[in-house]
């Protein structure tokens, strides 16, 4: 079981972070001293689609939304990362450039890495290689069902789901983010994300004000969801499931 911290007034660990939180001792002894703190705005972007990736991000509290844009500049999210896992997979991967755009789409923090720095640690056969290639293969499967659902479920399933998954990448049970946001992110109109979300709101699932989300009945919405929420959850656990390495726990700031 993990341990994290909640009080954001605190530096954010870098074990907040499940994939530098499974690595191994003497891995995280050389990583770690190369980590950088960033903060991460809502809507920051940290890379745009087709530029030459320099640095992966590793989430603590942020959410990033990985978002393939059009021509005519039209959105649509393939795949939403959080502390569960890394945003920059194509530097491991060998490709160093990627078609999608990534966006902060909730505030918080994230650790960052150079890339020369994590091939360095990739190429050694250890224990972050074969973390990242689950990872990556986790990250593949919600790109995959995310198309799947944006074909062939309602709209208010894929809202539905698109809440399920980003509440799991927060700590408590609210999200800070527009009608017009989250129409971006599922590339839809936003008339359509306002009668969705009103639905849910008379349901008693969600209550909305002020661009600020916040769940109600966590077990309704699931129960709203399509099964791609299931799917995507059930194979980013089995991948992504502690390691022998055993559980952490945090260090408090004031002995850090």
């Amino acid at each position: 079981m993990r341990v994290e911290w909640l009080d954001m007034n605190s530096k954010p660990d870098p074990r907040q972070n499940h994939i530098l939180d499974a690595l191994p001792q003497v891995e995280r002894e050389r990583l770690f001293p190369h980590l950088k703190l960033v903060a991460m705005p809502l809507g920051m972007v940290l890379y745009e689609s087709g530029a030459t990736l320099r640095h992966i991000y590793f989430p603590t509290n942020s959410i990033v939304s990985l978002l393939y844009v059009m021509q005519d500049g039209a959105s649509a999210e393939i795949a939403v990362v959080g502390n569960e896992g890394a945003i920059g997979v194509s530097l491991f991967m060998g490709g160093e450039t990627t078609p999608s755009r990534a966006i902060v789409q909730s505030a918080g923090y994230a650790y960052r890495l150079t890339g020369n720095r994590l091939k360095q640690e990739f190429n050694r056969h250890g224990e972050m290689l074969h973390i990242l290639l689950r990872y990556t293969q986790s990250l593949i499967t919600q790109m995959a069902q995310t198309a799947v659902c944006n074909r062939h479920h309602s709209l208010d399933q894929q809202l539905c789901r698109w809440l399920l998954l980003s509440l799991d990448r927060l700590s408590g049970n609210q999200l800070q983010m527009t009608q017009e946001l989250i129409a971006n992110m599922l590339g839809v109109r936003r008339e359509g994300v306002t009668e969705a979300a009103g639905k849910l709101q008379k349901l008693g699932v969600i209550k909305y004000a002020r661009g600020r989300i916040t769940v109600e009945d966590r077990p309704k919405l699931e129960t709203l969801s399509c099964e791609c929420y299931a799917v995507v959850k059930r194979e980013t656990d089995r991948l992504l499931a502690p390691t022998r390495f055993g559980p952490t726990t945090v260090i408090p700031p004031e002995a850090a």
